[in-house]
């Protein structure tokens, strides 16, 4: 009993951070754009750049300091309290961004939705309460004057907590990166990428003292450290050339994906599936980042997904070999051990985990957190080997005439989601359909979507969204009979 206790509270901590990273993710990913923008602004017209411009270099410290933190502040708002969340997040965050001296991210991240919050509650006190005719002028003068006063208090007393936080932690980084210890740092990092654990670490600790030292020196180790594709890479090839039955076939695709399209999500059910090449992975990611450290590599801005192309788009002036060294490593040491551990399997080729069986667990882990829960899905999908998705009753179908629009959907909208319906839309542009196919976030379903699309332990969710839509739940982005069976329907 104590036992399935312990095991219940450590799987809701497992929960509760996943839930964390996803809400930090939340609010940078829809803007990492803007940062490619200013880093590659940064790369070029710098005096260091590539094609020094001295003119075109003064957009460097107000795309930092102003526009990269306003909208982090913003997204955060708008994802407490949708429209008036967000002007109240941006207002309060140049309280933070007015009251210091450095790039506000990490105050960004927490007044933005923190002054939501706060007008939100308000709303909700007096809901119901405002007399007609009034509505309009409580809602502007509340956010005005719930504002001002946040941004007096972030002026005044946040930005200064945040700065001295954000100085602690870059001097934490400081200390390991001179005494060569900053590669240890990938010994948790590597694990909490399978976990699905990065984008609590990445976006919300990394990136922002990432971008300060940017500002300073030109350059960071630090966005290389979770982003590196090389330990992925070795883990596939090491697949590709020892590995086993549908593992090997599908590894030469998944490492294409995961090496030029940045989407390392691809390469975690290969690691669940022989848990041991966590090793590889560590050992790896150990090794490109302590490669990183002894030339002196760095990336001049966020490369977002990670890569291969998105590292040379970021790399300084005359760093690219510095760069590619600590990638190629990471993905020689990487392939080397994980070749060694599936040698070494004990495990028979019978009794081996079938790549889709690791995928569900992959995907019922990132979206229940708890090991049991991965177990008991992992287990069921094996009873149900023959059904990659949920079957929607035929009276739930939408005539090829009502579809017009069909979106995918996951958490963030730009990962498994993207792929998905990259591979629909060929397969409707083969037939010959001109229906819509596009990805997008769960929270942000468009409320003119005919069929959504989701992984199966994310469907109710997305019935909550868009309950107008038809669903469809399958097991894998990638691979799904469901694709074939719908393109017939609506052809």
């Amino acid at each position: 009993m104590a036992q399935t206790s312990s095991s219940s509270a450590s799987g809701s901590v497992r929960v509760g951070v996943q839930k964390f990273g996803r809400f930090l993710s939340g609010m940078v990913m829809p803007n990492i754009g803007a940062f490619i923008a200013w880093g590659l602004i940064t790369a070029l017209f710098i005096p260091t750049g590539w094609y020094p411009n001295e003119y075109f270099a003064k957009l460097v410290d107000p795309m930092i300091k102003y526009l990269l933190p306003l909208l982090i502040g913003y997204t955060g708002g708008t994802m407490v309290h949708k429209q008036r969340g967000g002007v109240i997040g941006a207002l309060v965050t140049m309280g933070v961004i007015i009251g210091t001296d450095i790039p506000m991210f990490l105050g960004a991240m927490a007044v933005g939705p923190g002054a939501a919050w706060v007008l939100k509650q308000f709303d909700k006190s007096v809901e119901g309460k405002i007399k007609s005719g009034f509505e309009m002028l409580v809602n502007n003068f509340s956010l005005g004057i719930i504002g001002g006063a946040l941004v007096m208090i972030a002026y005044s007393i946040v930005g200064r907590i945040i700065e001295a936080v954000t100085n602690v932690l870059s001097s934490g980084v400081e200390f390991l990166v001179h005494h060569h210890l900053i590669p240890l740092v990938n010994i948790l990092i590597e694990p909490a990428k399978v976990l699905f654990l990065n984008n609590a670490i990445n976006h919300g600790v990394l990136s922002p003292i990432a971008i300060e030292q940017a500002q300073q020196a030109g350059k960071s180790i630090l966005f290389m450290l979770e982003s590196n594709p090389g330990p992925g890479l070795g883990i596939l090839l090491a697949y590709m050339i020892v590995g086993r039955g549908s593992a090997r076939q599908s590894a030469p695709g998944a490492a294409i994906i995961h090496f030029f399209g940045g989407i390392h999500e691809i390469y975690f059910p290969y690691i669940l599936m022989n848990p041991r090449l966590i090793l590889a992975a560590m050992a790896g990611g150990v090794t490109g980042t302590f490669t990183f450290s002894l030339f002196n590599a760095g990336l001049v801005g966020p490369p977002s997904p990670g890569s291969i192309i998105a590292y040379l788009a970021m790399a300084p002036r005359g760093e690219i070999l510095p760069v590619l060294s600590g990638v190629i490593t990471a993905a020689i040491v990487s392939f080397v051990v994980a070749a060694l551990l599936l040698k070494t399997s004990k495990k028979s080729e019978e009794d081996q985990d079938d790549l889709e069986e690791a995928t569900k667990r992959m995907k019922d882990m990132k979206a229940a957190g708890t090991p049991s829960t991965a177990a008991a899905a992992a287990a069921a999908g094996a009873k149900e080997a023959t059904a990659s998705a949920e079957a929607v009753p035929a009276s739930e179908h939408k005539s090829k005439d009502e579809v017009h629009k069909i979106v995918f959907a996951c958490d963030a909208g730009m990962g498994s989601s993207a792929m998905g319906a990259s591979i629909l839309r060929k397969k409707m542009k083969a037939a010959g359909s001109p229906i819509e196919v596009t990805n997008t976030a769960i929270s942000d379903i468009p409320s003119d979507a005919d069929i959504v699309v989701t992984h199966k332990t994310l469907t109710d969710r997305a019935r909550g969204v868009a309950p107008q839509a038809e669903h469809i739940s399958i097991d894998n982005f990638l691979k799904s009979p469901e694709y074939d069976t719908l393109v017939e329907r609506l052809k």
